[in-house]
């Protein structure tokens, strides 16, 4: 009977013990991705209007970011254009990216727009 007993036990601890692998290998996809694939658009506010902005989730990252419409001062505004959305897409996110110098606006409305469009990825 004692025997039968720990065959019991241990048959129920061996089960529980499956079953929880189960649930964490089925929870984990979804867990290690802030943001669902797919193009999502966003917009801030730059010194000569909006700032429109692309970005691709791919594989649940950040793929790439790519300002497709804007208003600003050519010349001024092209670093901020070009390294912004490099360092989002390096970071991960738009925390921590830094403005660049003498295009601030511009930095900020692309760092604006891409935190529009990473809340569209996380609710979609």
């Amino acid at each position: 009977m004692n025997f039968m007993r720990r065959s019991l036990v241990t048959k129920g601890v061996i089960l529980a013990t499956v079953l929880m692998l189960v649930f964490l290998v089925g929870c984990s996809k979804s867990a290690g991705s802030k943001w669902q694939d797919g193009t999502f658009t966003g917009e801030g506010q730059g010194m000569g209007g909006p700032v429109k902005v692309s970005v691709e989730i791919k594989e649940g990252k950040i793929n790439k970011v790519e300002v497709v419409e804007h208003a600003e001062t050519p010349g001024i505004s092209d670093p901020a254009i070009e390294q912004v959305p490099k360092a989002i897409v390096e970071k991960q996110g738009v925390d921590g990216v830094d403005v660049v110098s003498g295009a601030t606006v511009t930095s900020k409305a692309i760092i604006e727009a891409v935190k529009s469009a990473l809340e569209q990825a996380a609710s979609k």
